[in-house]
């Protein structure tokens, strides 16, 4: 397909429109998303509902399609309205303006995380309409704020409400990443992230001193305990070619502080952490681990947690899962090589997830750098529409599970 052919394309072109609303972090302004969406609503014939299940400011918009047999479970197609900031010195292309090149790369905030995916959704309920094709189970698509802020006012909180409930979920489709490769990565579970911090306590006094059981020497210790965990699983991923970034616990430090000045040995330091557990870590004896080093190295350490999420079993991946068995069935007839793997990060399907719905992480962009977070984030418009062909086909399945 050319490039005028790609501009007058009118996926592309609602898929552009929707690129161009800056709901950009740290102050996403929704308005012009749900404007937007009511919009791509009407066209559908398909009614919308917004719903508020933190505040005002942060609207979850879910657009339905009823079922011939509207008691079965429904099918979710969830996505989020949120951006990332950009820092436009890094960018070549204006981060919201949705320019094309000629090779038909689509450059904006939003293309790879998450307004394609979302926008795929609806083209692809948009030619199902159009060809006549009805379906046994109800078909929500749901815009949710706040993800990229780890789902604390959005999905988080939807979940727990009656209006969720109401909906009926049985099974939810989620993002997923590009792969810079022929394959395509389709994502059953997340790591349990944990955020930690350790304040730890010692002796103060003047620099000139030796002083026992300082907070720089249960620094120290607390340091190299989770450094050396650290290299444990970094070994991991050398020595086994099978396992990928998801498979391992990653432990990363993140943040350091105390002093008040040079001379002086602090009562306080504090060591911050981002921790990801991987599936067969045991939370409690993590913890247990924890604070055994806290012990060891000299007591008067706190633990604080800015984030702890407990430990949700994967969606399955086999026989026992009519809905994984209709998504493999749609991917083998369309011929793509997937690759079920754990996410590295986090998704709103833990939410899912944890509420016992299984769900999927699946972005349809093969042969497409990761960008995601990055500048010049783009996606081609080629693989833009394949995708909503994928789509059509895998939505198609899910929405006739018996």
């Amino acid at each position: 397909m050319n490039s005028e052919l790609w501009e007058s394309n009118e996926e592309i072109q609602y898929f552009r429109e929707y690129l161009r609303i800056p709901s950009v972090h740290p102050n996403p302004n929704y308005a012009p998303c749900l404007e937007f969406l009511r919009r791509q609503a009407t066209q559908l014939e398909l009614p919308i509902a917004v719903y508020y299940p933190l505040d005002a400011a942060n609207p979850v918009a879910v657009i339905s399609w009823q079922g011939l047999e509207p008691q079965l479970p429904a099918l979710l197609l969830n996505s989020h309205m949120d951006v990332v900031p950009v820092f436009k010195d890094s960018w070549t292309h204006e981060p919201f303006a949705a320019e094309m090149d000629a090779e038909g790369r689509i450059f904006a905030r939003g293309t790879q995380d998450m307004k394609s995916v979302g926008m795929q959704y609806l083209a692809a309920i948009r030619a199902l309409k159009r060809s006549g094709a009805r379906f046994k189970r109800t078909i929500h698509m749901s815009f949710v704020a706040d993800e990229e802020m780890g789902g604390r006012r959005g999905m988080r909180p939807f979940v727990e409400t009656e209006e969720f409930r109401a909906l009926n979920v049985g099974f939810g489709l989620d993002e997923g990443l590009a792969s810079p490769t022929a394959d395509f990565p389709v994502f059953y579970a997340e790591r349990s992230v944990w955020r930690l911090t350790f304040k730890i306590s010692g002796t103060a006094g003047h620099g000139s001193l030796l002083l026992p059981n300082t907070a720089g020497e249960k620094f120290q210790y607390i340091l190299d305990k989770m450094m050396q965990l650290r290299k444990q699983q970094v070994a991991r991923l050398e020595n086994n070619p099978e396992l990928k970034i998801g498979d391992v616990t990653t432990i990363n430090l993140t943040r350091i502080g105390g002093g008040v000045q040079s001379n002086v040995v602090p009562p306080e330091l504090t060591a911050g952490f981002d921790c990801r557990l991987a599936l067969d870590v045991n939370h409690d004896e993590f913890i247990t681990q924890l604070n055994t080093w806290m012990s060891e190295a000299g007591g008067g350490i706190e633990l604080e947690f800015d984030q702890k999420h407990p430990y949700v079993p994967p969606t399955a991946t086999d026989a026992s899962n009519p809905f994984w068995l209709a998504f493999k069935s749609a991917t083998d007839e369309l011929g793509l090589d997937i690759r079920p793997q754990i996410f590295t990060g986090g998704t709103d399907s833990r939410f899912l997830r944890k509420s016992g719905i299984p769900a999927l992480g699946f972005s349809p962009m093969n042969n497409t750098p990761v960008l995601l977070h990055d500048h010049d984030e783009w996606i081609g418009a080629d693989t833009y529409l394949k995708g909503v062909q994928i789509y059509q086909k895998i939505i198609s399945n899910l929405a006739n599970v018996k």
